[in-house]
């Protein structure tokens, strides 16, 4: 991992901001981070052990890969980064992917595997006596979700900030909400994250895929549509989003971004 502290900087002062508005981390808290290698669950890591370091509420971290048994999926670079951070790392072997794939043979498969993922780490975070699951939902996953659900199930909601399930006792917190999903793609490829590509014959191939696109087009025609739908999110009051200063400083320095780095589009992503 190569750091670079301007962009470590920016990285902490998203995660600092949602932590803050949202309560999501209190002294003494132990908080499993669910890492499945990818960009966003890599990043959280590196924020929230970062946050640690310095955040007036003392905190740890720990790391956990639900492994659902699928081909060639390789957890040692996380390993690796995981021994490189001081950062304790369990992985927890199922047969997801059996059950999934070979078993019930599902032709809609995201959804069971998600619950069946979700349902594997917060057990896990209770054995090794996590009170919190962090998870690393973004700021385009706000919108992307909202939106899924209003194109394909016609209701209003999201995923919330801050979860309390009562029946393990896990607190869910997702603290990249105010991130962008074009930032964490450049602090990846500038810290040199060792991601872990997913070997799913589902990836990349799904609604949410669909719906992802199809804001991601009209968000680079009409800047800063995300931004508002976000904003209303929180206007609304929906799931636990609320207005906070954290809003109007995201948009201003968005509406900035779009002009003055927009050559950097590319390199960013």
């Amino acid at each position: 991992m190569t750091e670079n502290k301007a962009d470590t900087k920016r990285l902490l002062s998203y995660v600092r901001r949602a932590v803050d508005d949202y309560s999501m981390i209190e002294d003494g808290d132990k908080i499993a981070v669910g890492v499945s290698g990818g960009k966003d669950s890599l990043t959280l890591l590196t924020a929230l052990h970062g946050l640690s370091k310095f955040y007036p509420k003392h905190f740890e971290v720990r790391a956990i890969s639900i492994d659902m048994g699928l081909p060639d999926m390789d957890f040692s670079p996380i390993s690796a980064l995981c021994s490189e951070l001081g950062i304790e790392y369990t992985v927890i072997k199922t047969e997801i992917s059996k059950i999934i794939f070979d078993v019930r043979k599902e032709s809609n498969p995201c959804s069971l595997c998600a619950k069946m993922r979700r349902g594997a780490l917060h057990n896990a975070a209770v054995e090794l006596g996590c009170g919190k699951v962090a998870l690393g939902h973004h700021f385009d996953d706000v919108t992307d979700t909202f939106m899924l659900n209003l194109f394909y199930e016609g209701r209003i909601g999201t995923f919330s900030p801050v979860t309390f399930l009562s029946r393990t006792g896990i607190t869910v917190i997702r603290p990249l909400i105010y991130m962008p999903e074009k930032d964490i793609k450049y602090y990846v490829s500038r810290a040199g994250l060792p991601v872990v590509k997913s070997t799913c014959p589902a990836d990349k191939n799904t609604e949410r895929e669909t719906v992802h696109l199809l804001l991601s087009d009209l968000d680079r025609k009409h800047k800063g549509l995300r931004y508002r739908i976000f904003g209303a999110i929180q206007r609304g009051g929906i799931d636990g989003f609320r207005e906070t200063e954290s809003r109007m400083r995201g948009i201003r320095a968005y509406d900035e971004s779009s002009n003055s780095d927009a050559g950097d589009e590319t390199a960013r992503n």
